[in-house]
Protein backbone atom coordinates (compact mmCIF):
# COMPACT_ATOMS: atom_id res chain seq x y z
CA UNK A 1 0.00 0.00 0.00
CA UNK A 2 1.48 3.37 -1.09
CA UNK A 3 0.03 6.33 0.84
CA UNK A 4 2.45 9.15 -0.07
CA UNK A 5 4.66 9.83 -3.09
CA UNK A 6 7.06 12.62 -4.02
CA UNK A 7 9.92 13.35 -6.42
CA UNK A 8 12.45 16.03 -7.20
CA UNK A 9 12.36 18.00 -10.41
CA UNK A 10 14.32 16.07 -13.03
CA UNK A 11 17.40 17.83 -14.34
CA UNK A 12 19.62 17.31 -17.34
CA UNK A 13 23.02 15.80 -16.55
CA UNK A 14 25.38 18.74 -16.18
CA UNK A 15 22.39 21.03 -15.85
CA UNK A 16 20.38 22.57 -13.03
CA UNK A 17 21.11 19.80 -10.49
CA UNK A 18 24.72 19.22 -11.52
CA UNK A 19 26.12 19.97 -8.05
CA UNK A 20 23.61 17.93 -6.03
CA UNK A 21 24.98 14.52 -5.00
CA UNK A 22 22.72 11.50 -4.98
CA UNK A 23 22.08 11.43 -1.22
CA UNK A 24 21.27 15.15 -1.25
CA UNK A 25 18.75 14.53 -4.02
CA UNK A 26 17.06 11.75 -2.08
CA UNK A 27 17.04 13.16 1.46
CA UNK A 28 14.51 16.01 1.01
CA UNK A 29 12.19 13.67 -0.89
CA UNK A 30 12.27 11.14 1.95
CA UNK A 31 11.48 13.88 4.44
CA UNK A 32 8.64 15.30 2.31
CA UNK A 33 6.99 11.87 1.93
CA UNK A 34 6.93 11.37 5.69
CA UNK A 35 5.72 14.90 6.38
CA UNK A 36 2.82 14.44 3.94
CA UNK A 37 1.18 11.91 6.26
CA UNK A 38 2.73 12.81 9.61
CA UNK A 39 4.85 9.67 10.02
CA UNK A 40 8.13 10.16 11.86
CA UNK A 41 9.81 6.73 11.86
CA UNK A 42 10.18 3.88 9.36
CA UNK A 43 11.47 0.34 9.54
CA UNK A 44 13.84 0.75 6.58
CA UNK A 45 14.76 2.85 3.57
CA UNK A 46 15.23 1.14 0.18
CA UNK A 47 16.56 3.17 -2.75
CA UNK A 48 17.53 2.20 -6.27
CA UNK A 49 20.79 3.59 -7.63
CA UNK A 50 22.88 2.64 -10.66
CA UNK A 51 26.01 4.78 -11.00
CA UNK A 52 27.30 5.01 -7.47
CA UNK A 53 29.14 6.41 -5.59
CA UNK A 54 28.60 3.16 -3.69
CA UNK A 55 28.73 3.07 0.07
CA UNK A 56 24.96 2.41 0.36
CA UNK A 57 23.39 5.75 -0.68
CA UNK A 58 20.08 4.68 0.89
CA UNK A 59 21.65 4.68 4.35
CA UNK A 60 23.44 7.98 3.71
CA UNK A 61 20.23 9.61 2.47
CA UNK A 62 18.28 8.27 5.47
CA UNK A 63 20.77 9.80 7.87
CA UNK A 64 20.83 13.07 5.93
CA UNK A 65 17.02 13.15 6.07
CA UNK A 66 17.19 12.99 9.87
CA UNK A 67 15.66 9.53 10.20
CA UNK A 68 18.06 8.59 12.96
CA UNK A 69 20.92 6.18 13.37
CA UNK A 70 18.62 3.24 14.11
CA UNK A 71 17.01 3.38 10.63
CA UNK A 72 18.68 0.91 8.24
CA UNK A 73 19.06 1.49 4.53
CA UNK A 74 19.48 -0.81 1.53
CA UNK A 75 20.54 0.22 -1.96
CA UNK A 76 19.13 -1.75 -4.91
CA UNK A 77 20.71 -2.07 -8.36
CA UNK A 78 18.57 -3.53 -11.12
CA UNK A 79 19.68 -0.85 -13.55
CA UNK A 80 16.73 1.15 -14.93
CA UNK A 81 14.28 -0.98 -12.92
CA UNK A 82 16.01 -0.27 -9.60
CA UNK A 83 13.48 2.24 -8.26
CA UNK A 84 10.43 0.10 -9.03
CA UNK A 85 12.21 -2.97 -7.64
CA UNK A 86 12.91 -1.10 -4.40
CA UNK A 87 9.18 -0.38 -4.10
CA UNK A 88 8.05 -3.94 -4.83
CA UNK A 89 10.69 -5.23 -2.41
CA UNK A 90 9.30 -2.94 0.28
CA UNK A 91 5.81 -4.28 -0.47
CA UNK A 92 7.11 -7.84 -0.12
CA UNK A 93 8.65 -6.95 3.25
CA UNK A 94 5.30 -5.57 4.41
CA UNK A 95 3.54 -8.72 3.24
CA UNK A 96 6.12 -10.84 5.05
CA UNK A 97 5.46 -9.00 8.31
CA UNK A 98 8.95 -7.49 8.46
CA UNK A 99 7.55 -4.07 9.37
CA UNK A 100 4.75 -1.58 8.82
CA UNK A 101 6.61 1.40 7.32
CA UNK A 102 9.09 1.48 4.46
CA UNK A 103 10.40 4.37 2.42
CA UNK A 104 11.24 3.13 -1.07
CA UNK A 105 12.25 4.68 -4.36
CA UNK A 106 15.43 5.66 -6.14
CA UNK A 107 17.93 8.40 -6.86
CA UNK A 108 20.44 9.05 -9.61
CA UNK A 109 23.04 11.75 -10.19
CA UNK A 110 25.05 11.14 -13.36
CA UNK A 111 26.32 14.70 -12.93
CA UNK A 112 28.21 13.79 -9.75
CA UNK A 113 28.81 10.05 -10.26
CA UNK A 114 32.48 9.05 -10.00
CA UNK A 115 34.49 7.92 -12.98
CA UNK A 116 34.82 4.16 -13.33
CA UNK A 117 37.94 2.30 -14.39
CA UNK A 118 39.10 -1.31 -14.59
CA UNK A 119 42.16 -2.08 -12.50
CA UNK A 120 45.38 -2.20 -14.58
CA UNK A 121 46.76 -5.69 -15.12
CA UNK A 122 50.26 -4.44 -14.39
CA UNK A 123 51.97 -1.37 -13.00
CA UNK A 124 52.97 -0.37 -16.54
CA UNK A 125 49.37 -0.15 -17.80
CA UNK A 126 47.05 2.81 -17.29
CA UNK A 127 43.54 2.26 -15.89
CA UNK A 128 40.87 1.54 -18.48
CA UNK A 129 37.86 3.81 -18.04
CA UNK A 130 34.40 2.49 -18.84
CA UNK A 131 30.93 4.01 -18.99
CA UNK A 132 28.83 1.07 -17.83
CA UNK A 133 29.18 -2.32 -16.20
CA UNK A 134 28.58 -5.55 -18.13
CA UNK A 135 24.90 -6.54 -18.27
CA UNK A 136 25.44 -9.98 -19.83
CA UNK A 137 28.39 -12.22 -20.81
CA UNK A 138 29.89 -11.07 -24.12
CA UNK A 139 29.45 -14.51 -25.67
CA UNK A 140 25.69 -14.15 -25.19
CA UNK A 141 25.59 -10.54 -26.32
CA UNK A 142 25.70 -7.29 -24.37
CA UNK A 143 24.84 -4.43 -26.75
CA UNK A 144 24.69 -0.79 -25.78
CA UNK A 145 21.22 0.60 -25.23
CA UNK A 146 20.96 2.68 -28.40
CA UNK A 147 21.86 -0.01 -30.95
CA UNK A 148 19.65 -2.47 -29.06
CA UNK A 149 16.75 -0.02 -29.29
CA UNK A 150 17.28 0.32 -33.03
CA UNK A 151 17.21 -3.48 -33.38
CA UNK A 152 14.00 -3.83 -31.38
CA UNK A 153 12.26 -1.06 -33.34
CA UNK A 154 13.32 -2.52 -36.68
CA UNK A 155 12.19 -6.04 -35.80
CA UNK A 156 8.85 -4.72 -34.55
CA UNK A 157 8.32 -2.60 -37.66
CA UNK A 158 8.09 0.70 -35.77
CA UNK A 159 8.54 3.49 -38.31
CA UNK A 160 10.67 6.57 -37.74
CA UNK A 161 7.59 8.76 -38.25
CA UNK A 162 5.65 6.95 -35.55
CA UNK A 163 8.57 7.30 -33.15
CA UNK A 164 8.86 11.03 -33.78
CA UNK A 165 5.10 11.48 -33.30
CA UNK A 166 5.27 9.57 -30.01
CA UNK A 167 8.20 11.69 -28.79
CA UNK A 168 6.54 14.96 -29.81
CA UNK A 169 3.38 13.94 -27.96
CA UNK A 170 5.42 13.15 -24.83
CA UNK A 171 6.88 16.67 -24.83
CA UNK A 172 3.53 18.30 -25.58
CA UNK A 173 1.86 16.44 -22.74
CA UNK A 174 4.65 17.32 -20.28
CA UNK A 175 4.54 21.01 -21.21
CA UNK A 176 0.75 21.02 -20.83
CA UNK A 177 1.04 19.34 -17.42
CA UNK A 178 3.61 21.91 -16.28
CA UNK A 179 1.41 24.79 -17.38
CA UNK A 180 -1.64 23.28 -15.68
CA UNK A 181 0.29 22.69 -12.43
CA UNK A 182 -0.28 18.94 -12.46
CA UNK A 183 3.27 18.25 -11.23
CA UNK A 184 3.23 20.82 -8.44
CA UNK A 185 1.93 18.62 -5.60
CA UNK A 186 4.46 15.86 -6.22
CA UNK A 187 7.57 18.02 -6.62
CA UNK A 188 10.10 18.73 -3.86
CA UNK A 189 12.36 21.69 -4.78
CA UNK A 190 16.06 20.84 -4.53
CA UNK A 191 19.08 23.08 -5.00
CA UNK A 192 16.90 26.00 -5.94
CA UNK A 193 15.28 23.98 -8.75
CA UNK A 194 11.49 23.62 -8.69
CA UNK A 195 10.51 22.53 -12.23
CA UNK A 196 11.54 19.75 -14.59
CA UNK A 197 14.28 20.94 -16.90
CA UNK A 198 13.85 18.80 -20.01
CA UNK A 199 10.34 19.32 -21.54
CA UNK A 200 10.55 21.29 -24.78
CA UNK A 201 7.87 23.59 -26.15
CA UNK A 202 7.30 23.55 -29.87
CA UNK A 203 8.58 20.03 -30.53
CA UNK A 204 6.62 18.63 -33.47
CA UNK A 205 7.03 15.41 -35.43
CA UNK A 206 8.11 17.50 -38.43
CA UNK A 207 10.83 19.19 -36.41
CA UNK A 208 11.97 15.90 -34.89
CA UNK A 209 12.21 14.36 -38.36
CA UNK A 210 15.25 16.57 -39.02
CA UNK A 211 17.37 14.76 -36.42
CA UNK A 212 19.88 12.20 -37.68
CA UNK A 213 20.19 8.63 -36.32
CA UNK A 214 22.12 8.70 -33.07
CA UNK A 215 23.36 5.14 -32.64
CA UNK A 216 23.50 3.18 -35.92
CA UNK A 217 23.80 4.57 -39.47
CA UNK A 218 20.40 3.31 -40.61
CA UNK A 219 18.72 3.41 -37.21
CA UNK A 220 15.58 5.27 -36.22
CA UNK A 221 16.50 6.30 -32.66
CA UNK A 222 17.66 9.91 -32.47
CA UNK A 223 18.63 12.34 -29.73
CA UNK A 224 15.11 13.79 -29.98
CA UNK A 225 13.03 10.60 -29.80
CA UNK A 226 15.11 9.10 -26.99
CA UNK A 227 15.36 9.93 -23.29
CA UNK A 228 18.12 12.05 -21.84
CA UNK A 229 20.73 11.39 -19.16
CA UNK A 230 19.23 12.90 -16.05
CA UNK A 231 19.49 13.68 -12.34
CA UNK A 232 16.59 13.12 -9.96
CA UNK A 233 15.06 11.22 -7.06
CA UNK A 234 11.65 9.83 -6.15
CA UNK A 235 10.22 7.98 -3.17
CA UNK A 236 6.99 6.57 -1.76
CA UNK A 237 5.80 5.43 1.65
CA UNK A 238 4.79 1.77 1.70
CA UNK A 239 2.66 0.48 4.58
CA UNK A 240 -0.11 -1.94 5.51
CA UNK A 241 -3.81 -1.60 4.74
CA UNK A 242 -4.43 -1.41 8.48
CA UNK A 243 -2.14 1.61 8.88
CA UNK A 244 -3.73 3.32 5.88
CA UNK A 245 -7.18 2.90 7.43
CA UNK A 246 -5.92 4.14 10.80
CA UNK A 247 -4.63 7.33 9.18
CA UNK A 248 -7.75 7.67 7.06
CA UNK A 249 -5.88 8.47 3.84
CA UNK A 250 -6.31 7.18 0.28
CA UNK A 251 -3.58 5.24 -1.47
CA UNK A 252 -2.51 2.75 -4.09
CA UNK A 253 -2.93 -0.94 -3.35
CA UNK A 254 -0.41 -3.18 -5.11
CA UNK A 255 -2.47 -5.80 -6.93
CA UNK A 256 0.57 -7.70 -8.19
CA UNK A 257 3.99 -7.39 -9.74
CA UNK A 258 6.25 -9.43 -11.96
CA UNK A 259 9.93 -9.45 -12.89
CA UNK A 260 10.94 -11.28 -16.08
CA UNK A 261 13.94 -11.78 -18.34
CA UNK A 262 14.43 -11.83 -22.11
CA UNK A 263 17.31 -12.09 -24.60
CA UNK A 264 19.90 -9.47 -23.49
CA UNK A 265 20.38 -8.55 -27.17
CA UNK A 266 16.79 -7.33 -27.13
CA UNK A 267 16.89 -5.89 -23.64
CA UNK A 268 14.33 -3.20 -24.44
CA UNK A 269 11.61 -5.86 -24.56
CA UNK A 270 12.18 -6.97 -20.97
CA UNK A 271 8.92 -5.47 -19.73
CA UNK A 272 6.74 -7.36 -22.22
CA UNK A 273 6.40 -10.73 -20.43
CA UNK A 274 6.05 -8.99 -17.07
CA UNK A 275 3.23 -6.81 -18.38
CA UNK A 276 1.50 -9.71 -20.13
CA UNK A 277 1.28 -11.69 -16.90
CA UNK A 278 -0.42 -8.81 -15.10
CA UNK A 279 -2.64 -7.84 -18.03
CA UNK A 280 -4.08 -11.34 -18.06
CA UNK A 281 -5.85 -10.45 -14.78
CA UNK A 282 -6.33 -6.66 -14.84
CA UNK A 283 -6.96 -4.00 -17.47
CA UNK A 284 -5.41 -0.65 -16.52
CA UNK A 285 -7.05 2.67 -17.31
CA UNK A 286 -3.71 4.48 -17.22
CA UNK A 287 -0.15 3.26 -17.85
CA UNK A 288 3.17 4.78 -16.84
CA UNK A 289 5.95 3.23 -18.94
CA UNK A 290 9.53 4.47 -19.02
CA UNK A 291 10.12 5.75 -22.54
CA UNK A 292 13.83 5.07 -22.84
CA UNK A 293 13.51 5.18 -26.64
CA UNK A 294 10.32 5.83 -28.59
CA UNK A 295 10.80 2.80 -30.84
CA UNK A 296 11.58 0.49 -27.94
CA UNK A 297 8.63 1.76 -25.90
CA UNK A 298 6.22 1.36 -28.82
CA UNK A 299 7.51 -2.14 -29.53
CA UNK A 300 6.77 -3.11 -25.91
CA UNK A 301 3.32 -1.53 -25.90
CA UNK A 302 2.37 -3.19 -29.19
CA UNK A 303 3.60 -6.58 -28.01
CA UNK A 304 1.62 -6.29 -24.77
CA UNK A 305 -1.52 -5.01 -26.51
CA UNK A 306 -1.54 -1.60 -24.78
CA UNK A 307 -2.99 1.46 -26.51
CA UNK A 308 -0.20 4.04 -26.69
CA UNK A 309 -2.71 6.82 -25.98
CA UNK A 310 -3.10 5.45 -22.42
CA UNK A 311 0.61 5.79 -21.70
CA UNK A 312 2.19 8.66 -19.75
CA UNK A 313 -0.72 11.14 -20.02
CA UNK A 314 1.47 13.93 -18.63
CA UNK A 315 4.54 12.99 -20.64
CA UNK A 316 7.12 10.30 -20.03
CA UNK A 317 10.87 9.86 -19.88
CA UNK A 318 11.47 11.24 -23.38
CA UNK A 319 10.13 14.58 -22.15
CA UNK A 320 10.75 14.47 -18.40
CA UNK A 321 14.02 12.54 -18.38
CA UNK A 322 15.31 9.15 -17.25
CA UNK A 323 17.29 9.31 -13.97
CA UNK A 324 18.02 5.58 -14.15
CA UNK A 325 17.87 4.43 -10.54
CA UNK A 326 14.90 6.69 -9.82
CA UNK A 327 12.86 6.18 -13.00
CA UNK A 328 10.82 3.21 -11.78
CA UNK A 329 9.86 5.18 -8.68
CA UNK A 330 8.95 8.20 -10.79
CA UNK A 331 6.37 5.98 -12.53
CA UNK A 332 4.67 5.24 -9.21
CA UNK A 333 4.76 8.90 -8.13
CA UNK A 334 3.08 9.84 -11.41
CA UNK A 335 0.40 7.15 -10.94
CA UNK A 336 -0.17 8.38 -7.40
CA UNK A 337 -0.76 11.92 -8.64
CA UNK A 338 -3.15 10.89 -11.40
CA UNK A 339 -5.01 8.17 -9.50
CA UNK A 340 -5.00 9.38 -5.88
CA UNK A 341 -4.33 13.13 -5.81
CA UNK A 342 -6.64 13.76 -8.77
CA UNK A 343 -9.12 11.03 -7.75
CA UNK A 344 -8.65 9.61 -11.23
CA UNK A 345 -8.46 6.14 -12.77
CA UNK A 346 -9.03 3.14 -10.51
CA UNK A 347 -6.48 0.74 -12.03
CA UNK A 348 -2.99 1.69 -13.22
CA UNK A 349 0.12 -0.07 -14.49
CA UNK A 350 3.78 0.90 -14.04
CA UNK A 351 6.42 -0.90 -16.09
CA UNK A 352 9.87 -0.60 -17.64
CA UNK A 353 12.68 -2.58 -19.22
CA UNK A 354 16.25 -2.57 -17.95
CA UNK A 355 19.81 -3.57 -18.78
CA UNK A 356 20.61 -7.23 -19.25
CA UNK A 357 17.17 -8.06 -20.65
CA UNK A 358 15.05 -7.59 -17.53
CA UNK A 359 11.61 -6.10 -17.07
CA UNK A 360 9.50 -5.15 -14.06
CA UNK A 361 5.78 -4.37 -14.01
CA UNK A 362 3.41 -3.54 -11.15
CA UNK A 363 -0.38 -3.16 -11.16
CA UNK A 364 -2.07 -0.72 -8.77
CA UNK A 365 -5.58 -0.01 -7.51
CA UNK A 366 -6.82 3.27 -6.02
CA UNK A 367 -8.42 2.80 -2.61
CA UNK A 368 -9.92 5.08 0.00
Amino acid sequence: MVIAARRTPIGEAGGALRNVAVDRLAAPVLRAVLDDVGVSEVDEVLLGNVLGPGGNPARVAALRAGLGEATPGMTVDRQCASGLTAITTAAALVQAGAGDWFLAGGAESPSTAPWRAWRPRSAAEPPRFYSRAPFAPPEIGDPDMGPAADLVAAEAGISRQRQDEFAARSHARAVAAQEAGRFDAELVPVGGVSVDERPRRGFTAERLARFRPAFTPDGTATAANSCGINDGAAAVLVTTEEQRRRLGVPGLRLLGWRTCGVDPNRLGLGAVPAMRELLARHRPEVVEFTEAFAGQALACLDAAGIDEELVSPDGGAIALGHPWGASGAVLVVRLFSRMVRADGPRIGLSALSSGGGLGVAAMWERVG
